[in-house]
């Protein structure tokens, strides 16, 4: 390789060894080699990026490249080189933005008081244990007026949609639809902005039957099907949901359609808005079936602090503790499966791991699932993956108190390396199902490379 003094010469030639890097580790180290020769040429790459006009980054990112080129090729070895390279890097990286993080405050504005600027110092001397807690209460928690309001506002518009049905589709054997999911459990973070409408069909024993995923044709733990069963003695027309049927299976996605038509595109949504003193719109063309709840002096196009409340309507069967949805999100392409909803067994279980020792797993939690969500990195992990962590991690940690909170949220992180290099977190549940399967190889690294520069310094993911 001819490398010039021009510096933009320089960088396609630093381009061409990552890239050829990248592709022999692949076939020298495997799937988790590749990924941690990932993170390190995405560290070096953002470094590259971030400070192009200064000369000494060209002189740094020449030294990274000589320990990179001093590894031997066994595989074992440049393991070792490549983390060592990699923690280097990091550790570098989040001193020096802890450093300006805290001389921020001096640098921003000329004219705030010292009182100000004190406190604001004072907040990068606080302990893991008082970010997290501060973290918590700032950023997790929903005060409870702002839950209370956004939960009056969905049994509203539940009150609404079940006088709708029960008055145009009067034979329709449905249940008494309830708020359920995690506003009602109060696992839900940053702000109050989505409901959930529990719509639980009902359906007659002696004529149906739920068939476990493992026991159909797709021989998946999490589709399940609903077969109509006695045919010969109680023909199609005996039940209600026959008129649903697609190859002697109730169909998840004609459901959804039906209560599309019926509520979404039927309901007089103005008069309703009238009603309630909001703007009520249902958000057509996706999925599933979402309604967004503005208030009634929202200006639409406006800017506006105010976050909408985004209510979904979710037609659920039930047997036992077997909880069946209809989410063609979830069973796309197959028409005819169902979802058995796993959420109802991790929440009780947490709640009664906490109940028994005064623990902070839900705590915990939390503050886990805002980190996600304010951090566009690590936004595509959603809050199962989260919760079957803490799972996994309680049958081998008992001590979850309060004071244990910094220990066990550092050792989240490092679980959660752990299960990203192998490409998988299995269902607590359910082992079969791997919860990380959704995750693209560029979402892996990101978030990766973001929970390496957390190893050393935790405090990045509370900013």
């Amino acid at each position: 390789m001819n490398f010039q003094n021009s510096r933009r010469r320089g960088e396609e030639g630093i381009a061409v060894v990552i890239d050829f890097l990248l592709s022999n580790a692949r076939l020298v180290l495997g799937v988790g080699g590749a990924a941690l020769l990932g993170i390190a040429t995405l560290a070096v790459k953002r470094r590259a990026g971030r400070a192009a006009d200064d000369e000494k980054v060209e002189q740094k990112m020449a030294e990274s490249w000589e320990e990179l080129s001093l590894v031997s090729a066994s595989p074992t070895l440049i393991r070792k080189g490549i983390e060592g390279v990699v923690m280097k890097h990091v550790t570098k990286a989040t001193k020096q933005q802890k450093a300006d993080l805290c001389q921020q405050p001096q640098m921003l504005d000329v004219q705030t008081k010292p009182e100000s600027k004190s406190k604001r110092l004072q907040l990068c001397a606080l302990t893991l244990q008082e970010r997290l807690q501060q973290y918590y209460h700032t950023r997790a928690a929903l005060s409870p007026q702002e839950v209370q309001r956004a939960q009056s506002v969905a049994l509203d518009i539940c009150t609404e949609i079940q006088g709708f049905l029960h008055s145009r589709h009067p034979d329709m054997p449905l249940g008494d639809m309830t708020l359920g999911g995690s506003l009602l459990d109060d696992l839900q973070v940053v702000s109050a902005d989505h409901a959930c409408l529990l719509v639980p069909l009902q359906l007659e024993s002696s004529l149906w039957r739920l068939i476990p995923g493992e026991e159909t044709l797709l021989t998946h733990p999490l589709r399940w099907m609903v077969r109509r069963i006695n045919l010969e003695y109680f023909p199609k027309g005996r039940s209600y949901w026959d008129r649903y049927l697609v190859g002697g299976y109730l169909s998840a996605e004609a459901v959804v359609n039906m209560f599309s038509k019926a509520v979404m595109e039927t309901v007089n949504w103005p008069s309703i808005s009238s009603t309630l003193d909001c703007v009520v719109r249902p958000v057509l063309g996706g999925p599933d079936l979402r309604l967004e709840i503005r208030p009634g002096n929202a200006v639409e196009g406006a800017e506006s602090d105010y976050q909408p409340l985004f209510v979904s309507m979710l037609p659920l069967l039930s047997e036992g503790d077997v909880v069946l949805t209809a989410q063609p999100e979830f069973t796309s392409p197959w028409v005819n499966a169902w979802h058995l909803s796993v959420y109802p067994w991790e929440t009780q279980r947490l709640a009664q791991l906490d109940a028994a020792d005064n623990g902070y797993r839900k705590h915990t939690l939390k503050i886990l699932k805002a980190v996600c969500r304010q951090n566009p990195a690590l936004r595509p992990l959603k809050a199962t993956p989260l919760a079957n962590l803490i799972l996994h991690l309680s049958d081998s940690e008992s001590d979850w108190s309060e004071t244990s909170l910094d220990v066990r949220f550092q050792q989240c992180i490092t679980e959660l390396i752990g299960y990203l290099e192998q490409g998988a977190l299995h269902s607590y549940f359910k082992p079969a199902v791997n919860l990380l399967s959704g995750l693209s190889e560029d979402q892996v690294d990101q978030m990766g490379f973001m929970f390496y520069c957390a190893v050393s310094e935790p405090e990045i993911l509370l900013i």
